[in-house]
């Protein structure tokens, strides 16, 4: 699995209330959640995410509620894949129950800028800023986590597995 887009960075503890405003939690439907996605810390996100984007994030990413409602906005808009230095750890797991793949980083918040061009390689754990031409490392997804990721979350994995 490989992921190309440019990169649109964010900050420390980025909370699930503001990847997705609790008012907006009345509907479940990817589409209306794309189109809230990140309004209050980023008014611009919905105009300038296009597909394939990746969210490059400093440290505790998805920190607050539990709420699955914030990876399905992020993925739903369109974002590839998160990377970022640390997550919070109920947001990383729904993360991947949802489909949304999502890397930890040190280094890449860092050594990136706005807008700069990234490619992940999700089997190897390599990451590009290709914009800067740096290669970075993080650990690859277990086998099993990749399968789950690429049968659009767990309820696909599950389902395809029962066949």
């Amino acid at each position: 699995m490989i992921a190309k887009g440019k990169a649109i960075k964010y900050g420390n503890n980025v909370d699930t209330d503001v990847i997705i405003p609790a008012r907006y939690l009345t509907s479940s439907e990817p589409a209306e959640l794309a189109a809230h996605c990140m309004e209050d810390i980023d008014a611009e996100f919905v105009n300038k995410v296009e597909k394939g984007d990746i969210i490059v994030a400093a440290k505790n990413f998805g920190c607050g509620s539990s709420r699955e409602h914030a990876p399905i906005a992020i993925k739903a808009s369109g974002i590839s894949c998160v990377i970022a230095k640390t997550f919070a750890r109920i947001f990383y797991r729904n993360s991947i129950n949802i489909g949304l793949p999502i890397l930890e980083c040190e280094e890449l918040f860092d050594e990136s800028d706005e807008g700069d061009a990234i490619e992940v390689d999700f089997d190897s754990g390599i990451i590009k800023n290709v914009t800067k031409n740096k290669t970075f490392s993080t650990q690859p997804f277990p086998g099993f986590m990749q399968d789950i990721i690429e049968n659009d979350g767990l309820v696909g994995y599950i389902k395809k597995n029962m066949k």
